[in-house]
């Protein structure tokens, strides 16, 4: 196996016996073999698209959802991973009939040939067209999956610049994929979301220049920004715009569940089936700003958040006595001491080996929690880990509603600086950088953050500033779009022309592919000076690194009192 994708990978350079997220060597290798078939699909698709057939949302769906169960932390179970080549190579046959359907002759010929690069012409076989070979593989053979997918991994691309641009590219998209999905499960979808998720990934079968790859990483971030925009629209239609809330963080004396993850549909649909059972719902992880949405605040069932970042779930899960609901990523492995894998499920993408999923029933939304439920009744209620409240629920449209006092807390000279702080949370030593940051920063600042990054410094005393908290949680980590909004939007209050004039630093923490696109999208709207840590990404070679240096300026994150200090300084 070789995997590099999130923070923690081996040594800094690649995991190649076992993950250090827990992912096993067959387990990495099928899903390269489900990446490779999302290729081929794409490259059908665009070749379907250039003879105008048009392919519909279902590829451009399937293809989010792929992407997704790769994401680190989702799936672990080889068996689950097996059903997704099977269903892709089902998709590429259905599309490979189509294309095969077309009219044959110079016409469609010449339409492949508009696509450079998906189609080859080999010397040899003058005036032939041959589709890349992740369109062709068709094997369903279960014990070929293992060979096929050791040649078709991430160092099949030998050039170390080349291989980094299409791995930051892939690794964007997944980010992008996922978000696109959680957008899809409230009914909002977009054509060109699907549209690019299947033009870039076919891209990567290609042989482009440097400038066409960075191009490309680009245009993921601009396409980040338009999938979590369409996130925020699903998300505050379906539940309205989050509010300041105060967020309990002790338990009650009833039997409870646990959700965690990142799916609002899956906590409406869990409190629906919770109402009037005895059963209360707590929130876990990034979960947490559930509870910062008024239609969730009608649940008195919903008593609050319960632990911590996912990385501690171990623990949480362990002390936690009840049943677990795990919606999305940041599901880590069941260590043999935990007692809790009889009372854990998963639902969407997420797969455990042993552990019993929740499929969607017939809108294909709705699912039914019942055995969940039933599993919970049985439980002794949470033990109380700690007590007492959090503060959140700063989105974009509740910041927005504060931006007077903001602006006038700025203008007074109250606030001298915001810092974002958002992104991932982890398990590395390292990472106490943001608890220290946090700490240190000077009284007239103001974090602003979204994702478990929070969980950093979140329960931390840090006060206010006129009645403004120190600390403002947009919510999850697609709600950082919500943070690129309120920049936005004050670099307009403030008449500036670029967001880097505003005194705004960026300090942020990543671990996975969601915190990629996030990262993208912020450099597609202009961002410089990004710090990032607790390390730069493996995946990014030295000389893409340079050019991420020279083009945005991104740093790595150093000493605290040093940067501190470049951050007041607008550094």
């Amino acid at each position: 196996m070789f995997c590099f994708q999130c923070q923690e990978t081996a040594k800094g350079k690649g995991c190649t016996v076992k993950g250090v997220c827990g992912k096993e060597e067959t387990t990495s290798n099928l899903q390269d073999l489900l990446i490779y078939n999302l290729k081929g699909i794409a490259v059908l698709a665009e070749g379907l698209k250039a003879g105008g057939v048009d392919v519909g949302r279902d590829v451009g769906l399937f293809v989010a959802k792929g992407l997704f169960t790769t994401i680190t932390n989702a799936n672990f179970d080889d068996t689950s991973l097996v059903l997704w080549i099977k269903q892709s190579l089902e998709v590429k046959k259905e599309l490979k009939d189509k294309l095969d359907a077309l009219t044959p002759g110079p016409a469609k010929d010449s339409l492949l040939k508009k696509i450079v690069g998906l189609f080859v012409a080999p010397p040899e076989a003058a005036g032939e067209i041959a589709l890349h070979d992740s369109a062709l593989w068709f094997d369903d053979n279960e014990p070929n999956y293992q060979k096929k997918a050791q040649t078709v991994g991430v160092l099949a691309t030998q050039n170390e610049d080349v291989r980094s641009l299409r791995e930051l590219l892939i690794l964007g998209l997944k980010g992008v994929a996922a978000y696109a999905d959680h957008a899809a499960v409230l009914g909002v979808e977009k054509d060109e979301i699907y549209g690019f998720l299947l033009k870039a990934l076919a891209s990567t079968t290609e042989d482009l220049s440097v400038d066409e790859m960075v191009g490309l990483v680009m245009k993921t971030g601009e396409c980040a920004v338009t999938t979590m925009a369409a996130l925020d629209e699903a998300n505050t239609n379906a539940y309205g715009n989050p509010e300041i809330s105060e967020v309990n963080i002790g338990v009650g004396d009833k039997p409870g569940i646990l959700i965690s993850g990142h799916d609002l549909k899956d906590m409406e649909e869990l409190l629906k089936q919770t109402e009037g059972t005895g059963v209360d719902v707590y929130t876990h992880g990034e979960m947490l700003p559930a509870n910062y949405y008024p239609a969730f605040k009608k649940y008195s069932h919903l008593k609050g958040n319960y632990g911590s970042s996912w990385w501690k779930q171990n623990e949480d899960f362990e002390t936690f006595n009840g049943a677990i609901l795990m919606t999305t990523n940041c599901i880590i492995p069941i260590k043999k001491k935990n007692t809790y894998k009889d009372r854990i499920f998963t639902t969407g993408v997420v797969a455990y080996p042993g552990i019993k999923h929740i499929s969607a029933i017939e809108d294909g939304r709705t699912k039914d929690f019942s055995g969940v439920i039933k599993v919970a009744k049985n439980c002794a209620p949470p033990k109380e880990i700690e007590t007492g409240t959090i503060v959140g629920g700063f989105a974009h449209n509740q910041v927005l509603a504060l931006a007077d006092k903001v602006v006038d807390a700025v203008k007074s000279g109250a606030v001298k600086r915001f810092v974002v702080m958002a992104g991932c949370d982890g398990r590395q030593k390292g990472r106490a950088y943001f608890t220290e940051v946090a700490e240190k920063l000077p009284q007239d600042t103001i974090i602003l953050t979204a994702g478990c990054a929070k969980y950093r410094y979140n329960k931390l005393n840090l006060g206010d500033i006129g009645g403004i908290p120190r600390v403002l949680d947009a919510g999850q980590c697609n709600d950082s779009y919500s943070l690129a909004v309120i920049a936005l939007k004050l670099k307009e209050v403030f008449g500036l022309e670029d967001i880097n004039d505003l005194p705004i630093s960026f300090d942020i923490g990543w671990y996975e592919q969601k915190a990629v696109a996030v990262l993208l999208a912020l450099l597609f709207l202009g961002v410089k000076g990004i710090r990032l840590g607790p390390t730069l990404p493996a995946f990014v070679s030295p000389t893409v690194l340079n050019v991420l240096v020279d083009k945005f300026d991104i740093k790595p994150i150093g000493d605290v009192d040093a940067d501190i200090e470049a951050m007041m300084q607008g550094k």
